[in-house]
């Protein structure tokens, strides 16, 4: 009987492990779905610094007993611009909102703000993008509903349509007692 090399056993041995990958990731509930490890538990620390003038937000300020989002976005994030009059509808019915300007110029962000409006309550800059590491940031924009005592209930990634606010947002917002 012909020996058998472990280079023969390797190519076969990698196809089945990539059939069972991609098998599983099919199978999922929500394929689109960018899964969180920060969902169901504590916000991570607050690392902002001030932008212009604006009033940052702090740990306490997500522990407070009122259900938020935390925003995370960019003056250079087309995506952000689609969102934008979302958040002012959302900030308009009165849901707190605090924002982090990601890895971003201060006057670019000012500007945009000026431009488009502020649906902030409070914001601050992650310049270094710290935090945004620290929360599992994928990129921008992302959103994360926070429960009234700081545990992260939802994160969702990408711009808040008015789709996504009614299909997710709205029953996460719910789940936390908004």
């Amino acid at each position: 009987m012909a020996k058998v090399s472990p280079l023969m056993i390797a190519p076969p041995a990698i196809f089945a492990a990539l059939v069972i990958t991609f098998g599983i990731g099919m199978f999922r509930d929500d394929p689109d779905a960018l899964p969180s490890a920060r969902q169901g538990q504590p916000a991570p620390k607050v690392q902002v610094t001030k932008l212009g003038d604006k009033t940052a937000f702090t740990d306490a300020d997500l522990r407070d007993g009122e259900v938020k989002l935390v925003n995370f976005w960019a003056s250079w994030c087309a995506p952000c611009r689609v969102e934008h009059p979302n958040l002012d509808a959302l900030a308009a019915e009165g849901l707190t909102i605090y924002g982090v300007n990601y890895k971003d110029e201060a006057a670019n962000a000012l500007g945009f703000l000026a431009e488009l409006g502020d649906p902030y309550d409070r914001i601050g800059a992650d310049t270094s993008g710290r935090m945004g590491l620290d929360w599992g940031l994928y990129g921008v924009p992302e959103t994360y509903v926070i429960g009234p005592d700081g545990e992260v209930i939802l994160r969702f990634a990408g711009p808040l349509t008015q789709r996504a606010i009614a299909d997710t947002l709205r029953p996460a917002l719910e789940k936390a007692g908004y």
